[in-house]
């Protein structure tokens, strides 16, 4: 089952944000990051329940090399992602996201 993946307007801005962070502490890291970002959504988009459960409907997928996860529903239609979530802080934040 291959389902699109959309970005809540919140989580877009979290890519951002963490990518442009990254850059300014390398060059070019950054865009490794956003890079691992589209791997996993690529792997969601191949398997939406392989991320672990967290809850009753929301999973998380965990980004390689870096401590973000996606954090995720899955969709008649496509996959959500709620949050470009760091691990390392304020858990849960994205809770109300929709």
């Amino acid at each position: 089952m291959k389902l699109p993946i959309v970005f809540h307007d919140l989580a877009e801005r979290e890519l951002s944000e963490a990518a442009e962070y990254y850059d300014s502490a390398r060059p070019g890291l950054g865009r490794a990051f956003i890079s691992a970002v589209e791997r996993a959504s690529a792997s969601l988009e191949e398997c939406p329940l392989a991320g672990r459960e967290i809850s009753l409907d929301v999973r998380w997928w965990l980004i390689k090399r870096f401590p973000y996860a996606l954090v995720y529903r899955v969709r008649e239609t496509h996959v959500r992602i709620l949050a470009v979530a760091n691990t390392k802080r304020r858990p849960l934040y994205w809770c109300r996201r929709r």
